[in-house]
């Protein structure tokens, strides 16, 4: 236990090498996004994601493992997959431009798919100068709504005046709700079934889910006079049907009479929140919804069999049906309509007070002109297929509008937005059908239609055989046979009678190269971790490529039958060289400044006296260039026009300029030169003048009576104007024949005047 302990750094940094030398060859072998052991068929390779590809060719990469045919395309191809044969995720996207459209296009797209691809594609939304808009008030005519009532009677006349300014084409339509006419919702009591309000002894309508009172109509007079006809009706709760009263008034479109080129606004006014789902469970009514339209008579059927619908089953069919909503209701129920808002598409909600009618008519224009300047879209796909497929939207908003998640505000009439749109795809389908998508602008009745094929099965060509394997079948019998007589085969005399002939090379004794197995008279290659081991005898391998900086061919090419087969913008033998010359381009835009080849990326001079990384320098060239000067036309001016001789007098004076530099530069140097040499001179002929005078003097200074003869200059005393110097030397000469005598010579230099002249 301790050894472990005090040797376990020492081994866990052991285990981190063998794990990095593992994964550096694992990667040096070429093992990219696409390819896997585990996969082995056209499908699997697919599933890797849009960008792999399967070669079906028979003979590529012969005797590999089949996950080997599952490669990006470019390598596929460079390892001499022809594209024929290749099997890749095919994304298509195609526009049918034959539906005209005047607010959305396209109008139909159908798009292929992969699992793991995705397509993207644009819609346009354009907002046009006017529309004509409908309508319909959807009212709660419970008692508490008597007053409001009341005002409501008078706005239509009002409303249709104001609208003028918007809309040349304004319809109208009404409807009202109370509650489900089923306990504990209103009061079974006998009497009060056909009258609510007998208590109070005044005339009611019964309570109702839903009534279409009037359909759409351009007829302003007949609505005024609907509206005033309309009587309250009474309930128990305080809660009221109104979602189940706003999904009829939506998917019953004939029956209300929304036109299909209209705006559509649907106005809801209450003073009371609304019911929920699962809140006919009181009532003993648990069928869900069907989203269906169920009138009888312009009154709805379903509300005593039918739970209210969901919020997202009232969005869907809002969307569907292009309907805008608006709601008006009082203050006390603001914040849970506003919460109810953000669950639903597009909603304007309004703050009513007293329902006046000067209130509902601002309310209404300013829905309706928010309605035109926020462009959005809404992305549907069939239920069965959500979990499939994803969706991006991403809006391009016109100049002077802002982008607000997938909508853009402040959109001015006539311009266009556009929606950049993205579908992706997880998986297939059992079945393998078709998925209808659908692009609806917000309250907008043109829509794009999408229809996404999923491609997940393979076809690999005409013979449709994915495999590529053309070899016959092989009983295991045979298979054992064939691996035990591997070791050895050189005895056999008779190669006709060998049953490994096929597995070997002609000359060879070795089955598959001595890198694979025979089986079935075919060659099966060793897998290696530096890369692939193919061909009909396992002869050829992609990793025999020269390398460089640790990778082979560069990182930038494949390994083919010994030589790097490199990628588009790359040559040489390792794939070291760009096959661009502009790195060579000078910044005049020559290549190599004109003066060198570009070798590998890099120039080369021509000329040795051109250097620098695009043979730009030349320190020793001269300018032998001729002079434009020398032209008598730029010494001679006539003849020439104005323009022409201000070009010669400028391309002159440039050259002037020019030369002038260049010979300064010249006569400067010559001038140091030839002031070293004559100093040089100079300081040799003084040394050859003190030389001369110095051997002058010695020999006049010599006595004529002999070397040995004393000299004496008798010294009369001292004066200040002789030099206060004396030189006394004594010199020793030794002679050969008697060493040991000596004979010494005294020399002294009196004291001189500094007036007197030497004598001799």
């Amino acid at each position: 236990m301790t050894s472990w302990q005090r040797s376990g750094p020492l081994r866990v940094l052991l285990l981190c090498c063998v794990a990095f030398a593992v994964c550096s060859e694992s990667s040096s072998a070429g093992a990219g996004p696409c390819w896997s052991p585990s996969v082995t068929t056209c499908a699997d390779c697919l599933r890797r994601g849009p960008q792999c590809a399967w070669c079906f060719q028979e003979d590529f990469l012969h005797g590999a493992e089949q996950s080997r045919r599952c490669d990006l395309p470019d390598n596929l191809r460079r390892r001499g997959c022809g594209p024929e044969f290749m099997e890749q995720s095919g994304v298509k996207v195609e526009v049918d431009a034959t539906l005209s459209s005047t607010q959305v296009s396209p109008r139909q797209i159908d798009i292929t798919l992969r699992p793991g691809s995705e397509a993207s594609f644009i819609v346009s939304v354009k907002q046009l100068e006017r529309y004509p808009v409908d309508l319909y008030y959807l009212v709660d005519v419970s008692a508490s709504m008597q007053d409001n009532l009341d005002h409501l009677k008078t706005v239509g006349i009002a409303l249709s005046l104001q609208m003028m300014q918007h809309t040349s084409d304004l319809w109208l339509g009404f409807g009202s709700f109370v509650d489900k006419p089923v306990s504990p919702y209103i009061s079974v009591h006998p009497s009060k079934i056909d009258n609510p309000c007998s208590d109070y002894q005044t005339e009611c309508r019964p309570a109702h889910g839903f009534h279409n009172v009037l359909s759409m109509t351009g007829n302003i007079s007949e609505f005024t006079r609907t509206m005033k006809r309309q009587r309250i009706s009474g309930n128990v709760d305080t809660p009221e049907g109104g979602l189940d009263a706003m999904l009829q008034a939506a998917v019953c479109q004939r029956a209300v009479g929304w036109r299909p080129g209209a705006k559509r606004l649907l106005l809801m006014m209450t003073d009371q929140p609304s019911h929920l789902a699962l809140d006919s469970r009181l009532a003993g009514i648990v069928t869900p919804h069907d989203g269906k339209c169920h009138l009888e008579n312009n009154v709805y059927t379903g509300s005593t069999r039918m739970d209210h619908p969901t919020l997202s089953q009232l969005s869907d069919k809002l969307l569907e049906n292009h309907i805008y909503p608006i709601f008006a209701v009082e203050k006390k129920q603001y914040q849970w309509y506003e919460e109810l808002g953000k669950l639903l598409p597009a909603s304007f909600l309004g703050k009513l007070g007293q329902f006046q009618a000067s209130n509902l008519i601002d309310l209404v224009v300013d829905a309706y002109k928010r309605l035109l300047s926020e462009v959005a879209v809404s992305v549907s796909v069939e239920d069965e297929a959500v979990s499939r497929y994803w969706v991006s939207v991403s809006p391009l908003c016109p100049r002077g509008s802002t982008a607000k998640d997938q909508s853009c505000s402040g959109v001015q009439p006539g311009q266009t937005v556009y929606f950049n749109i993205t579908v992706g795809q997880h998986s297939c389908a059992d079945d393998g059908g078709d998925v209808m998508m659908s692009v609806r602008p917000v309250g907008y009745n043109e829509s794009t239609v999408i229809r996404i094929r999923s491609k997940c099965q393979c076809k690999c060509g005409p013979t449709g055989r994915c495999d590529g394997n053309d070899q016959p079948p092989c009983r295991e019998g045979q298979r054992g046979a064939n691996q035990q007589q591997r070791p050895d085969h050189g005895h056999m005399k008779d190669s006709s009678l060998d049953p490994n002939r096929n597995c070997k090379a002609h000359g060879s004794n070795v089955n598959c190269s001595g890198r694979g197995v025979c089986e079935c008279g075919g060659c099966v290659c060793d897998q290696s971790r530096l890369g692939i081991v193919y061909g009909k005898y396992c002869e050829m391998d992609d990793f025999s490529c020269p390398y460089e900086r640790g990778q082979l061919c560069g990182g930038r090419g494949v390994c083919v039958l010994g030589e790097c087969a490199c990628e588009d913008g790359w040559t040489g033998d390792r794939c070291g060289c760009p096959a661009s010359k502009t790195l060579c381009q000078s910044p005049d835009g020559l290549l190599c400044s004109g003066r060198g080849r570009c070798v590998c990326g890099k120039c080369v001079c021509e000329d040795p006296q051109h250097s620098g990384d695009f043979c730009e320098r030349c320190p020793t060239c001269q300018l032998t260039r001729q002079s434009p000067c020398k032209s008598v036309d730029c010494h001679r001016s006539q003849g020439l026009s104005q323009k022409e001789v201000e070009l010669c007098n400028t391309t002159c004076a440039l050259y002037a300029g020019s030369m002038t530099d260049v010979s300064e530069r010249v006569s400067s140097g010559r001038l140091v030169g030839t002031f070293l040499c004559v100093c040089a001179l100079t300081v040799l002929c003084g040394l050859v003048v003190v030389a001369v005078s110095r051997l002058l003097l010695q020999r006049r200074v010599m006595p004529r009576g002999g070397a040995g003869a004393d000299l004496d200059y008798p010294c009369t005393g001292k004066d200040v104007s002789y030099i206060p110097t004396t030189n006394e030397k004594t010199v020793t000469y030794r002679r050969d024949r008697p060493p040991e005598h000596p004979m010494e010579m005294h020399i002294q230099v009196p004291k001189m005047p500094l007036d007197d002249h030497w004598h001799f």
